[in-house]
């Protein structure tokens, strides 16, 4: 198996698109559903109450799972930071559109308070997301990297829901109190919290098939699994 202190110079086919699409999701699921509260009624279980953004926000972490398990730590630390900056741009940017003067007209008027509804809190939901999010990213990919070489890439499960299992915890603990407190109930944010880390971490679970076969998918084509037993583990470190 590759193990080395620093990854060998090489490209890979599949590389670049999964961290777009880890970008994108993680873009996505902060901005468009992280500020909504819905209510779903269950059978035997009654109404629960979730952040919106729980329904796509852990396919993030399931990229994370896969981009450790077959790249290792060092280049799913560069997809972190790639999109830690990606939410600093998004988050720029609704503050600076959000303080432009609407044109003076009727819809103008209108549409500026819905904007604003939706991206006035922008700046605090991803300052939230930022530190929620790097760190459960950071402590997700290194409990994967160190099982994988504890359990001698045996039972990928055990990696993938075990390391969400932390990483989900630490998100859900800094994310709804730093986005949300002084303005939703301190109940309703304690309540949410805890059913989006019950719901993200019994996502991965019921995802740990699709896991299984983007996993071996990618090490059949890329011809790579890594292991990280050299692996400096600095989060602020860049190099591959």
């Amino acid at each position: 198996m590759p193990d080395s202190a620093a990854h060998p110079a090489r490209q890979y086919k599949y590389y670049d698109f999964i961290m777009a699409a880890f970008v994108v999701v993680l873009l996505c699921s902060n901005f468009i559903g992280a500020a909504k509260q819905a209510t779903l009624a269950l059978p035997w279980i009654g109404n629960v109450t979730f952040g919106a953004g729980i329904l796509f926000f852990p396919i993030s972490y399931f990229f994370g799972d896969v981009l450790t398990e077959v790249y290792g730590y060092a280049r799913d630390r560069r997809c972190v930071w790639a999109g830690f900056t990606a939410l600093l741009f998004a988050s720029v940017m609704a503050w600076v559109v959000v303080e432009l003067p609407a044109a003076d007209t009727a819809f103008m008027k209108d549409y500026q308070v819905h904007l604003a509804g939706v991206f006035g809190n922008a700046w605090r939901i991803a300052l939230a997301s930022m530190l929620a999010f790097w760190a459960g990213s950071f402590a997700n990919s290194f409990v994967l990297a160190k099982m994988k070489v504890f359990t001698q890439g045996k039972w990928l499960w055990t990696r993938t829901i075990g390391s969400t299992a932390v990483g989900e915890l630490v998100d859900s603990s800094l994310f709804y109190f730093i986005a949300f407190y002084g303005i939703w109930a301190t109940d309703d944010i304690v309540k949410v919290a805890i059913i989006q880390y019950i719901l993200k971490t019994s996502w991965e679970i019921i995802a740990t098939p699709l896991t299984y076969a983007m996993v071996g998918f990618l090490k059949r084509k890329e011809h790579e699994d890594f292991y990280d037993r050299a692996t400096n583990f600095n989060p602020f470190r860049l190099e591959s």
